[in-house]
Protein backbone atom coordinates (compact mmCIF):
# COMPACT_ATOMS: atom_id res chain seq x y z
CA UNK A 1 0.00 0.00 0.00
CA UNK A 2 1.72 3.33 -0.82
CA UNK A 3 2.08 6.09 1.64
CA UNK A 4 0.05 9.59 2.44
CA UNK A 5 3.08 10.81 3.79
CA UNK A 6 7.02 10.20 2.70
CA UNK A 7 9.64 11.42 5.43
CA UNK A 8 12.63 11.05 3.53
CA UNK A 9 15.74 11.57 6.53
CA UNK A 10 19.07 10.16 5.96
CA UNK A 11 18.58 8.54 9.88
CA UNK A 12 16.26 5.64 10.10
CA UNK A 13 13.98 6.30 12.67
CA UNK A 14 14.98 3.39 15.20
CA UNK A 15 18.51 2.05 16.61
CA UNK A 16 20.45 -1.20 15.63
CA UNK A 17 21.12 -2.99 18.35
CA UNK A 18 22.78 -6.67 19.38
CA UNK A 19 20.57 -8.89 21.94
CA UNK A 20 21.32 -12.23 22.32
CA UNK A 21 23.14 -12.46 18.87
CA UNK A 22 19.93 -10.80 17.20
CA UNK A 23 19.65 -7.35 15.55
CA UNK A 24 16.39 -5.46 17.04
CA UNK A 25 15.03 -2.49 16.14
CA UNK A 26 14.77 -0.36 19.15
CA UNK A 27 13.08 3.04 19.29
CA UNK A 28 15.28 5.95 20.37
CA UNK A 29 14.58 6.71 24.23
CA UNK A 30 15.38 10.95 24.14
CA UNK A 31 11.75 12.39 23.30
CA UNK A 32 14.05 15.23 21.49
CA UNK A 33 15.58 15.74 18.39
CA UNK A 34 15.50 15.38 15.02
CA UNK A 35 14.10 12.26 14.71
CA UNK A 36 11.14 12.28 17.63
CA UNK A 37 10.56 15.12 16.50
CA UNK A 38 9.42 14.10 12.71
CA UNK A 39 7.95 10.60 14.23
CA UNK A 40 5.22 12.56 16.43
CA UNK A 41 3.84 12.69 12.47
CA UNK A 42 3.60 9.48 11.77
CA UNK A 43 0.95 8.56 14.55
CA UNK A 44 -1.36 10.98 12.85
CA UNK A 45 -1.33 9.48 9.34
CA UNK A 46 -3.77 6.25 8.02
CA UNK A 47 -0.31 5.13 6.03
CA UNK A 48 2.94 7.06 6.36
CA UNK A 49 6.68 5.87 5.29
CA UNK A 50 10.31 7.01 6.40
CA UNK A 51 12.83 6.70 4.01
CA UNK A 52 16.82 6.28 5.35
CA UNK A 53 20.05 4.66 4.00
CA UNK A 54 21.12 1.44 5.63
CA UNK A 55 24.90 0.36 5.15
CA UNK A 56 25.72 -2.53 2.47
CA UNK A 57 28.71 -4.18 1.24
CA UNK A 58 26.38 -4.67 -2.50
CA UNK A 59 23.40 -2.77 -2.63
CA UNK A 60 21.78 -4.55 -5.75
CA UNK A 61 21.90 -7.19 -3.19
CA UNK A 62 21.76 -6.13 0.39
CA UNK A 63 21.60 -8.74 3.68
CA UNK A 64 18.15 -7.15 4.25
CA UNK A 65 14.52 -6.29 3.97
CA UNK A 66 14.45 -3.38 2.00
CA UNK A 67 11.32 -2.63 3.41
CA UNK A 68 10.09 -3.39 6.71
CA UNK A 69 6.78 -2.09 8.78
CA UNK A 70 7.96 -0.71 12.02
CA UNK A 71 5.47 -0.68 14.82
CA UNK A 72 6.31 1.81 18.13
CA UNK A 73 4.86 4.04 20.21
CA UNK A 74 4.49 6.81 17.72
CA UNK A 75 1.64 4.58 15.39
CA UNK A 76 2.96 1.96 12.47
CA UNK A 77 4.35 2.98 9.26
CA UNK A 78 6.82 1.70 6.67
CA UNK A 79 10.52 2.22 6.70
CA UNK A 80 12.44 1.83 2.94
CA UNK A 81 16.14 1.10 4.03
CA UNK A 82 18.21 2.60 1.01
CA UNK A 83 21.29 0.34 0.58
CA UNK A 84 24.72 2.70 0.13
CA UNK A 85 28.35 1.10 0.41
CA UNK A 86 30.54 2.65 2.97
CA UNK A 87 32.26 4.72 0.25
CA UNK A 88 29.14 6.21 -0.68
CA UNK A 89 28.15 7.29 2.59
CA UNK A 90 31.77 8.95 3.11
CA UNK A 91 31.43 10.65 -0.29
CA UNK A 92 28.12 11.80 0.35
CA UNK A 93 27.82 12.44 3.67
CA UNK A 94 30.74 13.02 5.55
CA UNK A 95 33.12 14.89 2.75
CA UNK A 96 29.99 16.69 0.54
CA UNK A 97 27.90 17.38 3.01
CA UNK A 98 30.52 18.62 6.49
CA UNK A 99 33.11 19.90 4.40
CA UNK A 100 31.58 21.76 1.37
CA UNK A 101 28.35 22.57 2.46
CA UNK A 102 28.53 22.57 6.86
CA UNK A 103 31.07 25.25 6.44
CA UNK A 104 29.00 27.55 3.89
CA UNK A 105 26.02 27.25 5.71
CA UNK A 106 27.34 28.55 9.32
CA UNK A 107 29.58 31.00 7.77
CA UNK A 108 32.72 29.82 7.67
CA UNK A 109 34.38 30.25 4.39
CA UNK A 110 37.92 29.42 5.79
CA UNK A 111 36.65 26.14 6.49
CA UNK A 112 35.56 25.37 2.95
CA UNK A 113 36.73 22.61 1.19
CA UNK A 114 35.94 22.08 -2.56
CA UNK A 115 38.76 20.08 -3.97
CA UNK A 116 37.36 15.98 -2.29
CA UNK A 117 33.78 16.80 -3.49
CA UNK A 118 32.92 13.70 -5.69
CA UNK A 119 28.97 15.48 -7.21
CA UNK A 120 28.59 12.83 -9.36
CA UNK A 121 28.30 10.65 -6.28
CA UNK A 122 26.20 13.72 -4.47
CA UNK A 123 23.58 13.36 -7.29
CA UNK A 124 23.53 9.70 -7.66
CA UNK A 125 22.54 9.13 -4.10
CA UNK A 126 20.25 12.00 -3.69
CA UNK A 127 18.67 10.58 -6.73
CA UNK A 128 18.49 7.12 -5.32
CA UNK A 129 16.46 8.74 -1.89
CA UNK A 130 14.49 10.24 -4.89
CA UNK A 131 13.22 6.85 -6.23
CA UNK A 132 13.10 5.47 -3.31
CA UNK A 133 10.28 8.06 -2.05
CA UNK A 134 8.44 7.95 -5.57
CA UNK A 135 8.46 4.28 -4.54
CA UNK A 136 6.42 4.66 -1.66
CA UNK A 137 4.15 7.97 -2.58
CA UNK A 138 1.12 7.75 -3.46
CA UNK A 139 -0.28 9.75 -6.13
CA UNK A 140 -0.92 12.78 -4.37
CA UNK A 141 1.22 12.15 -1.36
CA UNK A 142 2.91 14.63 0.76
CA UNK A 143 6.71 13.96 0.74
CA UNK A 144 8.82 16.06 3.27
CA UNK A 145 12.36 15.89 2.80
CA UNK A 146 15.22 17.40 5.24
CA UNK A 147 17.73 18.75 5.50
CA UNK A 148 21.07 20.31 3.38
CA UNK A 149 22.83 16.41 2.50
CA UNK A 150 19.22 16.00 0.05
CA UNK A 151 19.07 19.54 -1.58
CA UNK A 152 18.96 17.77 -5.03
CA UNK A 153 16.08 15.05 -4.07
CA UNK A 154 13.07 17.45 -4.43
CA UNK A 155 14.57 18.46 -7.92
CA UNK A 156 14.80 14.97 -8.90
CA UNK A 157 11.48 13.51 -6.70
CA UNK A 158 9.64 16.07 -9.33
CA UNK A 159 10.90 14.51 -12.50
CA UNK A 160 9.81 11.14 -10.81
CA UNK A 161 6.42 11.88 -9.54
CA UNK A 162 4.97 14.97 -10.59
CA UNK A 163 1.98 14.53 -9.21
CA UNK A 164 2.91 14.55 -5.82
CA UNK A 165 3.54 17.88 -3.38
CA UNK A 166 6.98 18.40 -2.06
CA UNK A 167 7.83 20.09 1.27
CA UNK A 168 11.29 20.48 2.63
CA UNK A 169 12.46 21.61 5.99
CA UNK A 170 15.87 23.18 6.58
CA UNK A 171 17.37 22.50 10.00
CA UNK A 172 20.48 24.53 10.10
CA UNK A 173 20.52 28.05 9.53
CA UNK A 174 20.74 28.96 5.86
CA UNK A 175 23.26 31.69 4.14
CA UNK A 176 22.51 35.30 2.80
CA UNK A 177 23.52 35.08 -1.14
CA UNK A 178 27.11 36.10 -0.43
CA UNK A 179 27.72 33.39 1.45
CA UNK A 180 25.82 30.44 -0.56
CA UNK A 181 26.94 31.38 -3.74
CA UNK A 182 30.65 30.64 -3.14
CA UNK A 183 29.07 26.90 -3.92
CA UNK A 184 29.76 26.00 -7.58
CA UNK A 185 26.85 24.18 -7.40
CA UNK A 186 24.54 26.85 -6.47
CA UNK A 187 22.22 26.91 -9.04
CA UNK A 188 21.42 23.19 -9.05
CA UNK A 189 20.52 22.74 -5.62
CA UNK A 190 18.50 26.51 -5.76
CA UNK A 191 16.49 24.79 -9.00
CA UNK A 192 16.25 21.48 -6.60
CA UNK A 193 14.48 23.24 -3.77
CA UNK A 194 12.19 25.63 -5.98
CA UNK A 195 10.98 22.57 -7.72
CA UNK A 196 9.21 22.23 -3.97
CA UNK A 197 5.70 23.62 -3.07
CA UNK A 198 7.50 24.81 0.41
CA UNK A 199 10.54 25.25 1.81
CA UNK A 200 10.63 25.46 5.40
CA UNK A 201 13.06 27.15 8.26
CA UNK A 202 13.27 27.84 11.63
CA UNK A 203 13.45 31.56 12.17
CA UNK A 204 12.72 34.52 9.46
CA UNK A 205 16.09 35.39 8.70
CA UNK A 206 17.00 31.79 7.16
CA UNK A 207 13.52 32.46 5.11
CA UNK A 208 15.07 35.75 3.94
CA UNK A 209 18.30 34.28 3.38
CA UNK A 210 16.72 31.87 1.13
CA UNK A 211 14.13 34.17 -0.46
CA UNK A 212 17.47 36.54 -2.01
CA UNK A 213 19.84 33.27 -2.81
CA UNK A 214 16.34 32.38 -4.85
CA UNK A 215 16.14 35.69 -5.79
CA UNK A 216 20.12 36.26 -7.17
CA UNK A 217 20.47 32.73 -9.28
CA UNK A 218 16.70 32.45 -10.12
CA UNK A 219 15.00 35.14 -10.57
CA UNK A 220 12.83 34.48 -8.49
CA UNK A 221 10.67 37.72 -6.44
CA UNK A 222 8.94 38.02 -3.11
CA UNK A 223 5.41 37.34 -3.63
CA UNK A 224 3.83 37.74 -0.37
CA UNK A 225 5.43 38.66 3.47
CA UNK A 226 3.89 39.97 6.76
CA UNK A 227 5.28 41.52 9.92
CA UNK A 228 7.24 38.86 11.72
CA UNK A 229 5.05 37.00 14.49
CA UNK A 230 5.95 38.82 17.53
CA UNK A 231 7.13 35.20 18.86
CA UNK A 232 9.64 35.27 16.47
CA UNK A 233 10.93 38.62 16.63
CA UNK A 234 13.66 40.02 19.32
CA UNK A 235 14.36 43.54 18.55
CA UNK A 236 17.62 44.54 18.18
CA UNK A 237 19.53 41.10 18.14
CA UNK A 238 21.21 39.85 15.28
CA UNK A 239 18.95 37.94 13.82
CA UNK A 240 15.79 39.52 14.11
CA UNK A 241 13.93 40.18 11.48
CA UNK A 242 10.78 42.70 11.21
CA UNK A 243 9.26 40.95 7.89
CA UNK A 244 9.03 37.23 7.09
CA UNK A 245 8.43 36.07 3.99
CA UNK A 246 5.49 34.03 3.05
CA UNK A 247 5.79 33.09 -0.69
CA UNK A 248 7.91 33.60 -3.94
CA UNK A 249 7.50 33.23 -7.16
CA UNK A 250 9.79 32.10 -10.18
CA UNK A 251 8.71 31.20 -14.25
CA UNK A 252 5.01 31.56 -13.53
CA UNK A 253 5.12 29.24 -10.46
CA UNK A 254 4.60 30.04 -6.40
CA UNK A 255 6.40 28.65 -3.87
CA UNK A 256 5.28 29.08 0.15
CA UNK A 257 8.09 29.84 2.44
CA UNK A 258 7.34 28.02 5.94
CA UNK A 259 8.54 29.14 9.49
CA UNK A 260 8.13 27.18 12.21
CA UNK A 261 10.31 26.64 14.90
CA UNK A 262 10.70 23.16 16.16
CA UNK A 263 10.55 22.82 19.89
CA UNK A 264 11.07 20.40 22.76
CA UNK A 265 9.13 18.15 24.66
CA UNK A 266 7.99 20.57 27.26
CA UNK A 267 6.02 19.07 29.62
CA UNK A 268 8.05 15.92 29.53
CA UNK A 269 11.54 17.20 30.53
CA UNK A 270 9.34 19.45 33.02
CA UNK A 271 7.76 15.82 34.91
CA UNK A 272 11.46 14.29 34.29
CA UNK A 273 12.83 17.13 36.35
CA UNK A 274 10.77 16.61 39.33
CA UNK A 275 11.14 12.52 39.13
CA UNK A 276 12.23 10.85 42.40
CA UNK A 277 15.62 9.62 40.76
CA UNK A 278 16.38 12.96 39.13
CA UNK A 279 15.76 15.04 41.89
CA UNK A 280 18.11 12.81 44.00
CA UNK A 281 20.52 12.76 41.71
CA UNK A 282 20.21 17.10 41.69
CA UNK A 283 20.74 16.85 45.41
CA UNK A 284 24.25 14.68 44.98
CA UNK A 285 25.49 17.00 42.36
CA UNK A 286 24.84 20.17 44.51
CA UNK A 287 26.61 18.57 47.65
CA UNK A 288 29.53 17.47 45.22
CA UNK A 289 29.77 21.32 44.07
CA UNK A 290 30.39 22.10 47.94
CA UNK A 291 29.06 25.79 47.44
CA UNK A 292 30.61 26.20 44.23
CA UNK A 293 28.13 27.19 41.19
CA UNK A 294 27.81 25.39 38.29
CA UNK A 295 28.19 26.86 34.65
CA UNK A 296 26.94 24.15 32.34
CA UNK A 297 27.52 23.90 28.70
CA UNK A 298 26.28 21.14 26.61
CA UNK A 299 26.81 20.67 22.94
CA UNK A 300 28.86 18.50 20.04
CA UNK A 301 31.90 18.56 18.95
CA UNK A 302 32.42 21.12 16.37
CA UNK A 303 33.70 24.32 15.09
CA UNK A 304 30.07 26.05 14.87
CA UNK A 305 29.13 25.22 18.67
CA UNK A 306 32.05 27.86 20.22
CA UNK A 307 33.13 25.31 22.53
CA UNK A 308 36.53 26.80 22.29
CA UNK A 309 35.57 30.32 22.88
CA UNK A 310 33.76 29.04 26.19
CA UNK A 311 37.12 27.34 27.28
CA UNK A 312 38.66 30.29 26.68
CA UNK A 313 36.34 32.91 28.83
CA UNK A 314 36.21 30.67 31.57
CA UNK A 315 39.97 30.74 31.68
CA UNK A 316 40.28 34.41 31.79
CA UNK A 317 37.65 34.12 34.54
CA UNK A 318 39.67 32.89 36.49
CA UNK A 319 43.33 34.80 35.63
CA UNK A 320 41.03 37.94 36.35
CA UNK A 321 39.11 36.74 39.27
CA UNK A 322 41.46 34.90 41.46
CA UNK A 323 38.77 34.69 44.53
CA UNK A 324 36.34 33.02 42.28
CA UNK A 325 38.91 29.99 42.94
CA UNK A 326 37.50 26.95 44.02
CA UNK A 327 33.90 29.26 43.88
CA UNK A 328 32.69 28.43 40.60
CA UNK A 329 32.90 25.04 38.13
CA UNK A 330 32.66 24.89 34.38
CA UNK A 331 30.84 21.64 32.97
CA UNK A 332 31.42 20.98 28.91
CA UNK A 333 29.44 18.20 27.72
CA UNK A 334 31.28 18.26 23.79
CA UNK A 335 29.80 15.05 22.19
CA UNK A 336 32.16 13.83 19.61
CA UNK A 337 30.61 13.08 15.82
CA UNK A 338 31.69 12.02 12.55
CA UNK A 339 34.95 10.00 13.78
CA UNK A 340 37.71 10.40 11.78
CA UNK A 341 37.13 13.77 10.51
CA UNK A 342 40.10 15.57 10.89
CA UNK A 343 38.38 18.74 11.01
CA UNK A 344 36.34 17.71 14.38
CA UNK A 345 39.19 16.10 15.76
CA UNK A 346 41.60 19.20 15.24
CA UNK A 347 38.40 20.62 17.77
CA UNK A 348 38.40 17.85 19.66
CA UNK A 349 42.49 17.72 20.63
CA UNK A 350 42.03 21.76 20.94
CA UNK A 351 38.98 21.65 23.69
CA UNK A 352 41.27 18.72 25.42
CA UNK A 353 44.74 20.86 25.45
CA UNK A 354 42.31 23.96 27.15
CA UNK A 355 40.80 21.59 29.53
CA UNK A 356 44.13 20.07 30.81
CA UNK A 357 45.63 24.00 31.11
CA UNK A 358 43.14 25.44 33.27
CA UNK A 359 43.06 22.71 35.13
CA UNK A 360 46.91 22.32 35.52
CA UNK A 361 47.26 25.70 35.64
CA UNK A 362 44.25 26.54 38.11
CA UNK A 363 42.85 23.41 39.64
CA UNK A 364 44.52 21.33 43.10
CA UNK A 365 44.15 18.02 44.18
CA UNK A 366 41.23 18.75 45.60
CA UNK A 367 39.47 20.81 42.93
CA UNK A 368 39.64 20.89 39.25
CA UNK A 369 37.76 24.08 37.75
CA UNK A 370 36.78 22.43 34.32
CA UNK A 371 35.00 18.61 33.75
CA UNK A 372 34.91 17.72 30.23
CA UNK A 373 32.27 14.97 29.38
CA UNK A 374 32.90 13.91 25.73
CA UNK A 375 30.19 11.20 25.66
CA UNK A 376 26.78 11.54 25.33
CA UNK A 377 24.69 11.37 28.86
CA UNK A 378 21.71 9.22 29.36
CA UNK A 379 18.28 12.01 29.81
CA UNK A 380 17.40 11.59 32.93
CA UNK A 381 20.85 12.67 34.22
CA UNK A 382 21.35 15.47 31.81
CA UNK A 383 18.00 16.73 33.11
CA UNK A 384 19.52 16.48 36.85
CA UNK A 385 22.69 18.87 35.63
CA UNK A 386 20.10 21.08 33.95
CA UNK A 387 18.22 21.47 37.09
CA UNK A 388 21.39 21.64 39.35
CA UNK A 389 23.53 24.13 37.01
CA UNK A 390 23.28 27.92 37.56
CA UNK A 391 24.38 29.04 34.80
CA UNK A 392 23.70 27.38 31.21
CA UNK A 393 26.35 28.85 28.62
CA UNK A 394 24.82 28.14 25.36
CA UNK A 395 27.13 30.35 22.96
CA UNK A 396 27.67 29.15 19.37
CA UNK A 397 29.01 30.66 16.65
CA UNK A 398 26.19 29.45 14.58
CA UNK A 399 23.64 27.71 14.66
CA UNK A 400 19.92 26.48 13.08
CA UNK A 401 18.03 26.49 16.43
CA UNK A 402 19.63 25.17 19.47
CA UNK A 403 16.90 23.15 21.69
CA UNK A 404 19.45 22.67 24.84
CA UNK A 405 18.73 26.19 25.85
CA UNK A 406 15.03 25.28 25.96
CA UNK A 407 15.76 22.28 26.77
CA UNK A 408 17.53 23.80 29.88
CA UNK A 409 14.35 25.94 30.63
CA UNK A 410 11.90 23.49 31.04
CA UNK A 411 14.17 21.27 33.87
CA UNK A 412 14.36 24.63 35.99
CA UNK A 413 10.73 24.05 37.11
CA UNK A 414 8.97 26.55 38.14
CA UNK A 415 11.21 27.65 41.03
CA UNK A 416 14.14 27.82 39.03
CA UNK A 417 16.43 30.33 39.00
CA UNK A 418 19.52 29.26 36.54
CA UNK A 419 20.51 31.83 34.26
CA UNK A 420 20.82 31.23 30.58
CA UNK A 421 23.46 32.70 28.52
CA UNK A 422 22.58 32.55 24.95
CA UNK A 423 24.68 33.75 21.87
CA UNK A 424 22.96 35.76 19.46
CA UNK A 425 23.91 33.90 16.53
CA UNK A 426 21.52 30.69 17.62
CA UNK A 427 18.30 30.40 16.05
CA UNK A 428 16.56 30.03 19.53
CA UNK A 429 18.08 33.48 20.51
CA UNK A 430 14.81 35.15 18.76
CA UNK A 431 12.64 33.29 20.45
CA UNK A 432 13.35 33.06 23.94
CA UNK A 433 12.84 35.64 25.98
CA UNK A 434 14.98 36.06 29.25
CA UNK A 435 18.81 35.32 28.29
CA UNK A 436 21.55 37.28 28.89
CA UNK A 437 22.43 37.32 25.09
CA UNK A 438 26.05 37.28 24.06
CA UNK A 439 28.27 37.96 20.89
CA UNK A 440 30.61 34.94 20.74
CA UNK A 441 32.99 36.78 18.16
CA UNK A 442 34.01 39.39 21.33
CA UNK A 443 35.74 37.89 24.34
CA UNK A 444 34.56 41.32 26.45
CA UNK A 445 31.00 40.16 25.45
CA UNK A 446 31.39 36.43 26.40
CA UNK A 447 33.55 37.67 29.75
CA UNK A 448 30.79 40.14 30.98
CA UNK A 449 27.85 37.87 30.21
CA UNK A 450 29.61 35.10 32.70
CA UNK A 451 30.20 37.88 35.37
CA UNK A 452 27.22 39.00 34.94
CA UNK A 453 25.56 35.63 35.06
CA UNK A 454 27.56 34.35 38.17
CA UNK A 455 26.55 37.87 40.09
CA UNK A 456 23.17 37.72 39.10
CA UNK A 457 20.66 37.97 42.24
CA UNK A 458 18.28 35.41 42.96
CA UNK A 459 15.08 37.37 42.19
CA UNK A 460 16.31 38.75 38.86
CA UNK A 461 17.20 35.48 38.21
CA UNK A 462 14.18 33.91 38.92
CA UNK A 463 12.49 36.55 36.93
CA UNK A 464 14.15 36.09 33.87
CA UNK A 465 13.84 32.07 34.10
CA UNK A 466 10.11 32.98 34.28
CA UNK A 467 10.02 34.83 31.30
CA UNK A 468 12.46 31.76 29.46
CA UNK A 469 10.26 29.30 31.10
CA UNK A 470 7.09 30.64 29.08
CA UNK A 471 8.50 31.70 26.09
CA UNK A 472 10.00 28.08 25.30
CA UNK A 473 6.46 26.96 26.11
CA UNK A 474 4.73 28.29 22.98
CA UNK A 475 7.24 25.93 20.37
CA UNK A 476 6.41 22.52 21.73
CA UNK A 477 6.63 19.07 19.53
CA UNK A 478 2.87 19.06 19.54
CA UNK A 479 2.86 22.69 17.99
CA UNK A 480 5.30 22.25 15.48
CA UNK A 481 3.69 18.59 14.16
CA UNK A 482 0.32 20.69 14.06
CA UNK A 483 1.59 23.57 12.46
CA UNK A 484 3.55 21.23 9.75
CA UNK A 485 0.05 18.78 9.18
CA UNK A 486 -1.98 22.60 8.57
CA UNK A 487 0.61 22.81 5.90
CA UNK A 488 0.17 19.70 4.24
CA UNK A 489 -3.44 20.25 4.30
CA UNK A 490 -3.07 23.04 2.46
CA UNK A 491 -0.70 22.14 -0.17
CA UNK A 492 -2.88 18.91 -1.07
CA UNK A 493 -5.88 21.02 -1.17
CA UNK A 494 -4.05 23.86 -3.64
CA UNK A 495 -2.75 22.85 -7.03
CA UNK A 496 0.64 21.25 -7.73
CA UNK A 497 2.92 24.36 -7.89
CA UNK A 498 6.05 23.36 -9.21
CA UNK A 499 7.13 21.14 -12.17
CA UNK A 500 10.27 19.63 -12.88
CA UNK A 501 13.51 21.72 -13.48
CA UNK A 502 15.26 22.13 -16.79
CA UNK A 503 17.80 19.46 -17.30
Amino acid sequence: MKSDLVIVYHRAPYEEVMEDGVIVLREHKSPNGIVPTLKALIGRIERAAWVAWKEAEDPAHPDFERVVDISDSFGTYAVSRLPLTAEQVRSFYHVTSKEAFWPILHGFKERYSYDPVDWPTFRAVNWAFAEAAAEEASDDAVVWVHDYNLWLVPGYLRQLKPSVRIAFFHHTPFPAPDMFNVLPWRREIVDSLLACDAVGFHVPRYAQNFMAVAHSLAGARALQDAETDPRLASAGTALNEMFTPLALAVDGRTVRIDTNPVGVNFSYIEDLAAAPAVAEKVEAIRAGLDGAKLVLSVSRTDYTKGNVQQLEAFERLLKRRPDLLGQVRFMLVSVGANRGMSIYEDVQQRIEELTGRINGTFGSFEWQPVSLISTAIPLPELVAYYRAAHVAAITPLADGLNLVASEFCAAQGEDGAGVLILSEFAGASVLLEGAIPVNPFSNAHMDNALEQALAMPAAEAHGRMALLRASARRFTLQGWADATLDGFAALKASPVAATAPAA
